[in-house]
């Protein structure tokens, strides 16, 4: 991992992103590149190009950088290569672009957790970025003075396109040496015999040289309440999941299960794209 981006929008759940980005930054020596979006109003867009509002424009633009500026010399940013961006575009695209422009190994984005997400990049954004990112998506629902990952939580059908955002999971893990459990939701609409999920697992796990891990068959009422609960019964530090990108979400995760998890779910969760 060489650069970790962390789009801002200046608000407390973004800086708890920032923290996070620092400290793996620090076991990884990453670059950090902190983006803030400028969003101007439709209206304003129109008199720019016109050619009458680039002073309040670049008055946007002096702002935005004066706050990179003070959040750049944070003590927790000490001896980390930090890079200040300020792009003036729609959220959703400008991450995009910048992320393959600066060859992103990680986007890390914060939001409300359980009660919500919200702001300029803290929303919807934060769920779009998830959806269309070709990279990992890291989502932080709070501040986390220690960032150590012990136990990550693999919810999946375990089908064969799971296994190349595995492997991108496995790779993260190796940061922490943590211990991975894989669990299969079962719900009374995605019921599967245990001897068949287990099966399932089984050959999954096979494909890879895995040692510290563990299987689990959880039953609840839906997927997105069986891997939170799930999640909650082992204390896990964290949940990866697939995403299909801009497909949406795999049958498995579909729209509704991504949201609740990205809106609901307490703890961080990471995202791969399969």
């Amino acid at each position: 991992m060489k650069r970790i981006l962390v789009p801002t929008d200046f608000s407390e759940h973004a800086e708890d992103a920032l923290k996070v980005a620092a400290q793996i930054a620090k076991k990884t020596d990453s670059e950090i590149i902190i983006l803030h979006m400028l969003e101007l109003p439709h209206q304003t867009n129109d008199a720019i190009f016109g050619g009458a509002s680039i002073p309040e424009t670049m008055l946007f633009m002096k702002k935005a950088n004066e706050m990179l500026d003070k959040i750049s010399e944070k003590p927790y940013l000490d001896n980390i290569p930090v890079t200040e961006i300020v792009k003036m575009d729609k959220p959703i695209h400008g991450i995009t672009q910048i992320s393959k422009d600066q060859e992103i190994d990680l986007i890390i984005m914060g939001s409300h957790g359980s009660s919500g997400i919200e702001e300029l990049l803290i929303g919807s954004n934060t769920e779009k970025v998830v959806r269309h990112s070709e990279i990992p998506v890291l989502i932080i629902k709070k501040d986390i003075s220690n960032f150590n990952i012990e136990n990550i939580v693999f919810a999946s059908d375990f089908t064969e396109e799971a296994k190349k955002p595995f492997e991108k999971l496995l790779n993260f893990t190796k940061l922490f040496d943590a211990k991975i459990h894989l669990v299969r939701i079962c719900t009374p609409n995605s019921f599967k015999p245990s001897h068949i999920a287990e099966k399932a697992m089984n050959d999954f796990v096979t494909e890879f040289n895995l040692t510290n891990y563990s299987t689990h068959i959880y039953n609840d009422a839906n997927i997105e309440k069986g891997i939170i609960n799930f999640s909650n019964s082992i204390n896990a530090d964290i949940i990866g999941m697939c995403t299909h990108g801009r497909t949406g979400f795999a049958h498995f995760f579909n729209g509704s299960i991504s949201e609740g998890l990205v809106n609901h779910a307490v703890r961080p969760v990471i995202t791969f794209k399969i």
